[in-house]
């Protein structure tokens, strides 16, 4: 039997229906079924999932093979197996819900085999919103450097290896890490490869986040996650020397797994587990969080991760709140900078510079943040019927704003905005003639989110128009030379307002009937 160029690893655990188009993806490739080979390895699955592996083995008994364990709890052990039956030149691990695009593979390994590439990455993207980093497949790269691109933020094994690299080094997945066992695997064969390539030109890899989101990574309780991030920076700082190298790497973690335990929900865990994640991110960061990678944080990152390891829990907790909160902070305005008044704001124990604080370019966003206070109908100052929207600002400074410098419009139509001091900020009126608003709807109707944005301090910011109340007008049923509309202001599930225009046609004036008098007045 002639060696195939390619074994396509797949570990499974429960994943039907999504396995089905996993494997009629890997089947279908256009590299052909004598040059590709089939590992899969049924984890103790207690769904269809082994009888449908068995069902290929069956149709494709030269291509796919499956083998059947116990329940290992990861996908690291499943996989571990596989790579000791793999028989290809390469090997590429594929999620078991996740599929290929029909060239993938064929291109993978011409590209490999071209110019020489121990990894191959090839442009992955999500499906059903899920999230994938992009940055990395901006183009096609004969050569990447791992410690000079966006490469450690997409560390996953989805990926094409050379096989005799994985063998020579002896690389296996880590059975100790319930979730991201696959990333220490992934970064040292980058590590240990003398060339990696990416391929932007297709879509490769389609990650898809099932409608349940039952995956490891989707699942993973708060003290996995924690153990996943330490395990991490410690394997990397075992592995890379001290230095721009190994900070360009910690910087992902620490941005990535060790941040993410430092947002809202830290705030729901019960106050001896805040402690315990505190003191173990503490000596996290006392040991690897160089002031290299402080500098290349981002701005809210950086102020959670070194609070961590400066300050108490209290500071801490203090900080994830200001930085959920939704309200914007208090601010210091010197000159034409603008600093926030987060924790440790020109504390002297701290001793943090101001820039760390500097919200100058985020000032206009921050500014254009208005909270809804009423949807009615009203006049404008022509005497048109017009939808009329007010909103508070606690910021004072929008009334120094003029009239284009502060917009608040719903789709392509501006409205007529009128600014006045009330309160503790700003009361801001906007007229939207209904006239105006219907000359620009769609055929069919539309739902519009009402914005604001502001242009100030050299930047401009757009957000949509929240409330912290349902607000809503009457639907009111409006004519535009002989067709009717509905136009009805309200807010959507996220908080934002919106207005809805819907033409009203015969049959849905019918339904519309049937529904009011299903009896149809007999």
């Amino acid at each position: 039997m002639s060696q195939p160029d390619v074994t396509v690893i797949v570990a499974v655990y429960n994943t039907m229906p999504y396995l089905t188009s996993c494997l009629d993806s890997l089947v279908g490739q256009t590299i052909g079924l004598d040059r590709l080979e089939v590992v899969a390895v049924d984890d103790g699955s207690t769904d269809r999932s082994g009888a449908e592996l068995d069902r290929y083995a069956k149709r494709y008994p030269g291509t796919v093979r499956v083998l059947h364990q116990a329940n290992s709890g990861g996908p690291a052990a499943p996989s571990n197996r596989a790579l000791d039956e793999a028989r290809g030149r390469y090997v590429f691990f594929i999620g078991s819900d996740d599929h290929l695009g029909p060239e993938a593979l064929e291109r993978l390994v011409d590209a490999a085999d071209r110019w020489g590439s121990d990894v191959v990455l090839g442009r992955m993207v999500g499906t059903n919103k899920r999230y994938v980093h992009q940055a990395v497949y901006a183009s096609t790269e004969e050569r990447v450097d791992l410690f000079d691109s966006e490469l450690p933020w997409s560390l996953s094994n989805t990926k094409l290896f050379r096989r005799d690299l994985v063998e020579r080094h002896g690389l296996r997945f880590r059975t100790d890490m319930p979730m991201g066992s696959d990333q220490p695997f992934t970064l040292e064969a980058c590590v240990r490869a003398a060339k990696i390539s990416v391929l932007a030109d297709y879509e490769y890899y389609y990650a898809v986040k099932r409608e349940n989101a039952q995956n490891i990574t989707y699942a993973s309780r708060f003290e996995e996650r924690l153990r996943c991030a330490e395990e991490l920076v410690g394997f990397v700082a075992g592995l890379i020397e001290p230095g721009p190298r190994r900070d360009a790497v910690l910087l992902r973690h620490f941005s990535w797994e060790v941040a993410k335990l430092l947002r809202h929900e830290f705030l729901d865990l019960a106050p001896d587990v805040q402690q315990q994640v505190h003191d173990r991110i503490r000596k996290l960061a006392e040991a690897y969080l160089t002031d290299g990678i402080v500098a290349r944080l981002a701005p809210d990152v950086r102020l959670r991760l070194v609070l961590a390891r400066d300050a108490g829990l209290d500071r801490l907790r203090e900080l994830i709140g200001q930085q959920a909160d939704k309200t914007p902070p208090e601010v210091t305005i010197e000159g034409d900078r603008w600093y926030a008044h987060h924790v440790g704001f020109r504390d002297p124990a701290l001793g943090y510079p101001d820039e760390w604080y500097d919200v100058t370019d985020q000032a206009a966003r921050t500014m254009a943040k208005l909270t809804a206070t009423g949807l009615a109908w009203g006049r404008d100052a022509a005497g048109a019927r017009a939808l009329v929207v007010t909103a508070q600002s606690r910021w004072a400074e929008l009334a120094e704003l003029t009239a284009e410098a502060l917009r608040v419009s719903v789709g392509e139509l501006t409205g007529v905005t009128t600014v006045t001091a009330g309160g503790p900020g700003t009361v801001v009126r906007t007229d939207f003639a209904v006239d105006q608003m219907l000359a620009v709807v769609a055929g069919n109707g539309e739902r519009r989110v009402v914005r604001a944005e502001v242009t100030a301090l050299g930047g401009t910011g757009s957000v949509p128009l929240r409330t912290d109340r349902r607000v809503s007008a009457p639907r009111l049923l409006a004519r535009r030379g002989v067709r009717l509309h509905l136009v009805t202001p309200t807010t959507n599930h996220k908080g934002q307002v919106i207005v809805a225009i819907t033409p009203v046609t015969p049959r849905r004036f019918l339904a519309r009937l049937r529904r009011i008098w299903p009896s149809g007045g007999k």
